[in-house]
């Protein structure tokens, strides 16, 4: 089945799979002391820089919640928008773990601004209130578009004049790179991020995460907190040694490089459309468009994707590292048909 549901649909990159091989050929020492660990953390160091400390996790709600704890206490609040990651699809796990206030706010192309954040810096040092402590950004945005690195280092600049802490989370950090065409440490450390959920899986990784503090106060209780929020792997080498192929090469750049210009394509075969409407500048692999509603289940017939806004016939659709031409030919002669 191909499906243009979510880029966790997609298989595993073969270089991957074969490193997961790799490790299961023999014994090795657990919690992260193997030979795979080390050589994927060299490696991360010499992406993000020197400052980089990461802490492999299983997921994409443990790294973030695991992050969140490691920059907040539970009388802070931490600031998203009302399409965030951790305040919809999480089932409130980074709010249970942190203890903390999530405030979420509107916005209309899933991406904060300094303007839209400093109306909620107020009440410092006032106990009847959660202190703001910690911004969470989403790198692609869960509407599909990019911050650049400009928009990046405003809100660090801002966050940073007040004692707070910047979390991106990067679960589709490699496609918002492809897009920018800049280095990953360009578009977190260097634009001011603290801390990092660093993903692959939506781009030819198995799965696992990793958490990359960029700052030693940080990093400090991340070995403990992970391990309290039940994210320390036994046999860690499973989920590290995916990094090893994932950075080399550029292969990262490579898959994300795919998805984007397949969704790039996807693009201009819906413009040919004149009942498509795009809803959200298509910047990544994701897009979002109305169709007619009867033309929408029909669609669904077909292929197997979710709606965004039912009320409206919006969809998304989303390209992976694996989406070939000829998915997008058929979708394309699907479209025709329906259209």
């Amino acid at each position: 089945m191909r499906s243009f549901a979510s880029d966790n649909n997609s298989g595993v990159h073969p270089l991957v799979m074969d490193a997961v091989v790799q490790v299961n050929r023999d014994h090795s020492v657990g919690y992260g002391d193997d030979p795979w660990t080390q050589a994927a953390t060299a490696r991360l160091k010499e992406v993000f820089g020197e400052k980089a400390e990461p802490f492999f996790v299983f997921n994409g709600t443990g790294a973030n919640s695991v992050a969140l704890q490691a920059v907040t206490r539970s009388f802070n609040s931490i600031i998203c928008t009302e399409t965030a990651h951790i305040y919809v699809d999480e089932c409130g796990a980074p709010a249970r773990f942190t203890g903390c206030t999530v405030t979420a706010i509107p916005t209309a192309d899933g991406k904060l601004t300094p303007e839209l954040i400093r109306p909620h810096l107020h009440n410092f040092g006032v106990c009847h209130h959660p202190q703001p402590k910690a911004v969470y950004i989403s790198q692609v945005s869960e509407l599909g578009t990019v911050y650049t690195i400009k928009e990046t280092r405003a809100i660090a600049d801002l966050l940073h004049s007040h004692g707070m802490y910047l979390h991106i989370d990067g679960a589709r950090l490699a496609n918002a790179c492809a897009y920018l065409n800049c280095t990953m440490k360009e578009l977190t450390v260097d634009a001011g991020a603290d801390i990092l959920s660093f993903g692959g899986t939506k781009n030819g990784m198995m799965l696992g995460e990793a958490v990359i503090s960029f700052r030693p106060e940080i990093s400090e209780n991340l070995p403990y907190l992970r391990k309290q929020s039940a994210q320390l792997a036994s046999k860690m080498r499973y989920l590290s040694a995916q990094y090893i192929p994932y950075l080399e090469n550029d292969l990262w750049l490579n898959n994300a490089r795919q998805a984007n210009s397949k969704a790039a394509r996807l693009v201009e075969i819906l413009g040919r459309f004149p009942d498509v409407r795009l809803t959200q500048k298509p910047e990544s692999n994701q897009l979002f468009f109305t169709l007619p509603e009867e033309a929408a289940k029909k669609l669904s017939e077909k292929y197997f994707f979710y709606y965004w806004n039912e009320a409206i016939s919006e969809v998304r659709f989303v390209t992976s590292w694996d989406t070939t031409d000829k998915d997008i030919d058929r979708l394309e002669e699907t479209l025709k048909e329906i259209l």
